[in-house]
């Protein structure tokens, strides 16, 4: 028993120390194509932020958004990294990635990758998903049901800025999160980490 703690500890450890390296690679890789942004490279602003009105399903989207009940909530991401799932008239069902700590929105994203449409890694690549198939292999995506969120358009505070798909595994590890917390409801829950 004391050699499987053993093993389990230096699994932990090694996990920790890869994903504080790949978070400190994303930052820096952000900081990049921030600074390229400032300095006026034009094909660097269209390669990280797309801008759309309206997302696709099975694409990853990163947008400012004030929530419908925002008095009601005890919190909310107000920078959301989502990938929608289902649209209705008035928004979206999207799973906001967000809700999980950075090591398990990478392993959601490596399992959810299994559901590209393509292998190519272009703009015609995107995920093949939905609610029901989520739902349907729980066991296979775990974590999902913790980001799935209702979005409504008329709440959206900016274009969507549709990630590269080449960029989603350092997007998912960037500290992008801004939790808006309720202090009247702040003992009806607090953000996930």
């Amino acid at each position: 028993m004391i050699g499987q703690q053993d093993e389990f500890i230096q699994i932990l450890k090694s996990s920790a120390s890869y994903l504080a390296e790949a978070a400190k690679d994303a930052l820096n890789w952000f900081r990049d194509k921030v600074s390229d942004i400032i300095k006026g490279a034009k094909k660097a602003t269209e390669k990280i932020f797309s801008k759309s009105s309206r997302p696709e399903i099975g694409k990853m989207y990163l947008y400012f958004y004030d929530a419908k009940h925002k008095n009601i909530l005890p919190y909310f991401d107000m920078y959301p990294l989502v990938f929608p799932i289902e649209f209705y008239g008035d928004g979206f069902l999207g799973l906001n990635l967000h809700y999980l700590p950075p090591l398990a929105r990478a392993s959601l994203l490596s399992s959810l990758k299994q559901l590209l449409n393509n292998d190519k890694y272009d703009s015609t690549s995107k995920l093949n998903i939905s609610y029901r198939l989520l739902k349907a292999q729980a066991a296979q995506f775990a974590g999902f049901e913790n980001c799935v969120k209702r979005y409504l358009f008329s709440y959206m505070r900016s274009s969507f800025n549709e990630i590269d798909i080449n960029d989603w595994d350092k997007t998912v590890l960037l500290p992008l999160q801004r939790w808006s917390i309720n202090p009247n409801r702040a003992y009806a829950g607090r953000p996930p980490y």
